[in-house]
């Protein structure tokens, strides 16, 4: 005989409570591996590239060679992006990305195995973008 628990002058089995529990155990079990399985759409990564230029790349203020050197990275470096603006062409693609940790600029033409990168207007802008500098090249 299964034994009873008075709730609010209800009586509830501790058998039911035991069923009820792992039956929501294996739900959110279940949900974790529906998540990661097969027919399921990957999770969004965010925008990376590694640098392809046999020399490196400048990390620029600004999308633009004119603009002052911040930085370096060398071949075969992963850098996070942000987002991209058409700007001045280099070696024919007008492209260049913003890092994801800083406002600089790096030009796409240098920048390999990139994942699909929003344009900057597209892009919720935070305190890392927030000068005046980084405003007006962004649109």
């Amino acid at each position: 005989m299964p034994r009873t628990l008075a709730a609010r002058s209800k009586k509830i089995s501790t058998d039911a409570i035991v069923v009820a529990a792992l039956a929501g155990s294996l739900l959110v079990a279940g949900s974790a591996q529906a998540a990661s399985g097969p027919g399921v759409p990957p999770v969004p990564q965010r925008p990376a590239g590694t640098i392809t230029s046999p020399t490196g790349v400048n990390e620029r203020m600004y999308p633009s060679t004119d603009s002052a050197v911040r930085g370096t990275f060398g071949r075969g470096a992963k850098i996070g992006l942000r987002c991209k603006v058409h700007a001045q062409s280099v070696g024919g693609n007008d492209v260049w990305y913003m890092l994801r940790t800083r406002p600089t600029w790096v030009a796409a033409a240098y920048v390999g195995n990139v994942s699909a990168v929003p344009l900057c207007k597209e892009v919720n802008r935070g305190t890392l973008e927030d000068s005046p500098a980084t405003r007006a090249a962004m649109g």
